[in-house]
Parts: structure tokens; C-alpha cells; sequence
């Protein structure tokens, strides 16, 4: 087996780690074992079956719960010249029933989005980081500055005098700079 990043060719197919670049091939070695598939990554896409007790099916059912026994009931009582107490039961039970209904869907059921198998933190994009300003003010941006190309008929030799026939670049001595600087005193004392 070969290391996907770098190359490497591996001693043996247990190898959990390549030799070169450090990538680990444990996952690596089960991809070749499936054929290139893992069985895992099917299961992140299924999705789980609906659940019927979940948020949306409470509210639902509390909104319903409402208009049939305070709008619908509470009417056809009246109509039939049912019992006030009754018809008065009917509308309590239809507005606070309701409410029950609402608010224990509400914190009790879990929510009717099915959840996906990324976590939360990989689900979002992630933004680009702005670079703080600097002395001056000013923002830097992360990009590379644009591509400068010279052709190859432009170059030329280096001429004579360039740095290269001067000792410019000759490491100096560390007390070099003193001894010409005592040199130049004693020369003004002197008397011409």
C-alpha cells in the first residue's frame, strides 16, 4: 500500500502510520478493505424514520384541540340549547387544554428536524479570519501579493564592481570599528 499524501510505499498493509509523512493509514487500510466504500459514511446519510411524537405534531394537535372543542363544540352545544355549564365546560377545557398541550409540546417533545450525523461544529461553513489592523490603521488581507514574472531575455550578468568583486560581504573583526575610531582620535591630537 502506498501513503495517499506523500508516496511512501508501505512495509506492511498493517501499518498504522506512514513512515515518511506521519499520515495515519488505519482508515486508509479499511477504504481498500471495502473496495473504496465505507459502510459508515451510509449510515450519516440515511435518514431516520419521522417520529410522530416530536414538536410540530404537539402544536399541531394543540391548535386542533382548540378550534374543535372552543370553536366547534362550544357552537353545537349552544345550537342544541345544550346545558350552559356544559357548553361553558367545553370552551375552559378548549382554551386551557390547549395551552397544556402547547407548552408541554413545547419543552417535552423533541424537535421534528431530522438530526444529521455531523456535529454541529462541522455542519457550518467556516468565515475568514480578518486580520487585525496594523500600526497604521490599516487591514492586511491574507493573499498572496500578484505574480511577478521577468523574462529570461531581460536577465543579465552580474557587471564588474558588482557585490561580488568587492569585500563587502568579508566577515569583519568585532574590535575593527573601535581600533579605526581610536585611530582617528589619536590622528586629531597630533600636532600638524
Amino acid at each position: 500500500m502506498h501513503c495517499p499524501s506523500c508516496g511512501q510505499q508501505q512495509a506492511s498493509e498493517e501499518t498504522k502510520f506512514c513512515s515518511r509523512c506521519g499520515l495515519p493509514l488505519s482508515l486508509v487500510a479499511e477504504v481498500v478493505a471495502q473496495g473504496g466504500y465505507l459502510p459508515q459514511l451510509a449510515q450519516l446519510t440515511e435518514k431516520p424514520p419521522p417520529k410522530i411524537f416530536n414538536k410540530k405534531n404537539g402544536v399541531f394537535f394543540a391548535v386542533s384541540w382548540f378550534i374543535f372543542f372552543t370553536l366547534f363544540a362550544t357552537s353545537f352545544f349552544a345550537i342544541l340549547d345544550g346545558p350552559e355549564e356544559l357548553i361553558a365546560m367545553m370552551a375552559i377545557t378548549g382554551i386551557f387544554g390547549s395551552m397544556i398541550w402547547l407548552l408541554g409540546s413545547l419543552i417535552f417533545l423533541p424537535s421534528s428536524k431530522p438530526a444529521s450525523g455531523i456535529p454541529p461544529a462541522f455542519r457550518t461553513t467556516p468565515q475568514p479570519m480578518t486580520m487585525p489592523a496594523t500600526l497604521h490603521g490599516r487591514q492586511t488581507n491574507m493573499a498572496l501579493p500578484p505574480q511577478h514574472t521577468q523574462p529570461a531575455t531581460e536577465y543579465r550578468a552580474p557587471g564588474v564592481g558588482a557585490w561580488r568583486d568587492t569585500n563587502d560581504l568579508q566577515p569583519t573583526s568585532v574590535t575593527e570599528g573601535t581600533t579605526r575610531l581610536l585611530d582617528q582620535e589619536e590622528a586629531k591630537k597630533l600636532p600638524q
